[in-house]
């Protein structure tokens, strides 16, 4: 059998580890031939591929990053996107693809099972927002980076008196903001669910400053916005792809803070520092496993269905499902975070 493979979207740490999985798996024990796509949906259309053998995997596992490169395309949103996708697959000779993306990348998968190609794919995605799936590959090394960060910057924001605001990413929900920030000790998560009072925030970081502490660290998701009818006005920053302004809550929570309290507020934005470098054991560990199951998956005839893992064990879910939803953070979790300030 030949299967085609690719990763789109963000890269995360561990996707290396899930190609490397099926290419051993796929090759070492069924003998199929795998054929990985350059830079993701781009790669389908374009006909940009490159076969994968055990050579090319070599020493890939604690690799960052993605030996395939990826884009953030979406083929139904191009003219003619799913019709030249076909036409490489059909040229290409391949039976099935294993598609490696978060929720953009999903919903694409979604539209090209939907016109007869079969599909199986695997979550990836440090928001981890993807629905169905307990965990996505690349959330724990990006909570694993963000708390180390917050770790270090409260040192320098207690040496210096100072609210230390860290934002991390996470567009439309709050994971990376919430788990580093309850790992971290930060006294303020502030999270896309729950639309913040910047009055609230004011008087708890007076009441914190005068009672018992000199120094505070907000951590903020970058989707994070004030609550309707509250005494901070903003709407949220994006770029020409839609992509939100990295530093615009940040800097916009900075200028409040100190303008409300007096207090010396500095900012220090993460960005693409959570997505790089060298992926965890769990991200190593989960990207194995879910390779290995989306191998056997394709083996098996499966088709249209998302490697997931629901408490310890990886289990597959239909992709109608999954596409186009978004995993939110619990209000359990957030309570947490909000309880230990």
């Amino acid at each position: 059998m030949r299967v085609g493979l690719l990763t789109g979207g963000g890269d995360v740490p561990g996707l290396n580890a899930a190609i490397r999985a099926v290419v051993k798996r796929g090759e070492g024990e069924y003998g199929h031939q795998i054929v990985g796509f350059r830079n993701g949906w781009r790669g389908v259309v374009d006909g940009d591929v490159l076969p994968l053998s055990r050579q090319h995997i070599r020493n890939v596992l604690p690799v960052g990053g993605t030996l395939l490169g990826t884009a953030r395309f979406h083929p139904h949103a191009s003219d003619g996107g799913i019709d030249a996708v076909l036409a490489t697959l059909e040229a290409e000779r391949l039976e099935a693809l294993i598609c490696i993306g978060g929720d953009g990348t999903l919903h694409a998968a979604s539209k090209i099972a939907e016109a007869g190609v079969k599909i199986v794919a695997i979550p990836k995605t440090i928001d981890n927002d993807v629905w169905g799936t307990d965990q996505s590959i690349g959330f724990d090394t990006a909570v694993t980076v963000a708390t180390e960060a917050v770790d270090r910057i409260h040192t320098t924001a207690e040496s210096h008196n100072r609210v230390m605001i860290v934002e991390v990413m996470g567009r439309h929900a709050g994971w990376i903001a919430a788990t580093a920030g309850i790992a971290g000790g930060a006294e303020i998560v502030l999270a896309p669910e729950a639309p913040f009072d910047i009055e609230k925030i004011e008087k708890f970081l007076k009441h914190r400053h005068r009672a018992h502490a000199s120094f505070s660290i907000v951590v903020v998701a970058e989707g994070a916005v004030p609550a309707e009818g509250t005494a901070m006005h903003y709407e949220t920053q994006v770029g020409k792809f839609g992509e939100i302004v990295a530093g615009a809550i940040g800097e916009r929570l900075k200028a409040e803070i100190e303008k409300r309290t007096g207090f010396d507020t500095r900012v220090t934005v993460l960005g693409h520092v959570q997505r790089g470098g060298t992926p965890t054991p769990t991200d190593r560990i989960l990207g194995s496993r879910f390779g290995v199951a989306a191998i056997d998956a394709v083996t098996q005839g499966r088709s249209s269905v998302m490697t997931a893992l629901r408490g310890d064990r990886v289990e597959l879910v239909p992709l109608a499902e999954v596409a186009g939803k978004v995993k939110h953070v619990p209000a359990e979790l957030l309570q947490v975070a909000s309880a230990l300030a």
